[in-house]
C-alpha cells in the first residue's frame, strides 16, 4: 500500500512545518478518534496535532509495524515526547481507512491513557496506579 507507506513516512518525520502537508494524506471530512478526541474534518485534525506541538517538547512518532488490506490499514507506534523536561513514551496503534484516492477517511487510535500516560505523570500518577490495581481482575 503505497499511500500507507507515504502516510507513515510523513508521521515519522512530522514537525510543525510538515503539518501543513496534512491535506496530502487526509480527506476534508476525515474522522479522528483517540482517548481524548472524537472529531471530524481536516481543520480539526490539524488543530489536534498543532496542539501536540504547542504542549509537548520534541514529540515524535516511531512506527513499529504496519499492515494493510484493501482500503484499510493498521500500524503500531511509539509516541515519544518531553513534558516539562521529563521524557515519556506512549505505545499505541492506529486503524486507518482510505478512500479510492488513498486519503485517510477514518483514523482511530487505540492506547490506554491510564497506563501509558496518567500513571506516569507526577501528582496524579500514584492515585491512578492505585486505582488501576483496585480494578484489576483477580485470578480464580
Amino acid at each position: 500500500m503505497q499511500h500507507l507507506d507515504r502516510l507513515l513516512d510523513w508521521y515519522g518525520a512530522l514537525d510543525p512545518g510538515s503539518l501543513e502537508r496534512i491535506g496530502e494524506f487526509y480527506s476534508q471530512e476525515a474522522l479522528f478518534k483517540d482517548p481524548f478526541n472524537d472529531i471530524k474534518g481536516l481543520r480539526s485534525i490539524r488543530a489536534i496535532f498543532a496542539h501536540m506541538f504547542e504542549t509537548t517538547e520534541d514529540p515524535r512518532f516511531v512506527i513499529l509495524e504496519r499492515m494493510g488490506q484493501g482500503q484499510q490499514a493498521f500500524a503500531t507506534w511509539r509516541f515519544e515526547f518531553r513534558l516539562k523536561g521529563r521524557f515519556y513514551t506512549v505505545l499505541g496503534a492506529t486503524h486507518f481507512r482510505f478512500d479510492a484516492a488513498g486519503l485517510v477517511t477514518e483514523h482511530r487510535d487505540y492506547w490506554d491513557a491510564a497506563e501509558e500516560l496518567w500513571q506516569k505523570l507526577p501528582v496524579i500518577g500514584a492515585p491512578v496506579k492505585w486505582l488501576r490495581g483496585k480494578f484489576r481482575a483477580t485470578p480464580y
